[in-house]
């Protein structure tokens, strides 16, 4: 990382073509039972403070005046995607709460309602979470109503077979330049 900042390299490369490609590999050896659920977190630990050194380092687009809640649904304790959407989002201009892993229900409703995000984006990696992003998006939509913009992302939505339609979410994100170009659609902020 240290050489791949001093030769000029785009922070967004970096994070996605060196973190998150380690970070792929931690989770298949994991997955194959080739490393231990403690060598996996310590992995991670490592991946998350790459990451924040890459943040340090990073070039950052003016505000949009935009701000964004971010957060991972109820039981998802996999937060390293959206610590990675944050940063992207954040980078770009917007203003970022970023409430990370496991939040439930009621905290992320009294935090929507009390921050007044012009965007809520939620997060669900594991596919037995979906039932956590459904019910957080449909108490959100009691609770504020359709107007407040929700993206959904994470491996559990993608992988879902579902469209953000069907689970009243406003739109579904994978890749970088793609939740930045949705967020600002969602804003008006797009030409």
């Amino acid at each position: 990382l240290d050489d791949g900042v001093a030769r000029g390299v785009a922070v967004p490369l970096l994070q996605r073509k060196v973190v998150r490609e380690a970070q792929r590999e931690i989770g298949r050896l994991w997955q194959e039972n080739r490393i231990s659920v403690a060598q996996e977190h310590m992995a991670t630990a490592v991946s998350k403070a790459a990451l924040s050194y890459l943040y340090e380092a990073a070039a950052r687009a003016p505000s949009n005046g935009k701000r964004v809640l971010l957060s991972c649904v109820e039981g998802e304790l996999h937060d390293f995607p959206a610590r990675l959407v944050a940063d992207d989002l954040d980078l770009a201009g917007f203003e970022l709460r970023y409430l990370g892993a496991n939040v439930s229900t009621d905290s992320l409703i009294e935090s929507v309602i009390d921050d007044r995000p012009d965007l809520v984006a939620l997060s669900a990696t594991m596919f037995f979470n979906l039932p956590a992003l459904q019910c957080a998006l449909r108490r959100l939509r009691e609770r504020v109503g359709p107007a407040l913009p929700i993206m959904i992302g994470g491996a559990a939505c993608s992988g879902a077979g579902m469209s953000a339609r069907d689970l009243d979410a406003n739109a579904t994100a994978a890749e970088t330049a793609e939740i930045i170009s949705t967020a600002k659609r969602l804003l008006g902020l797009s030409s």
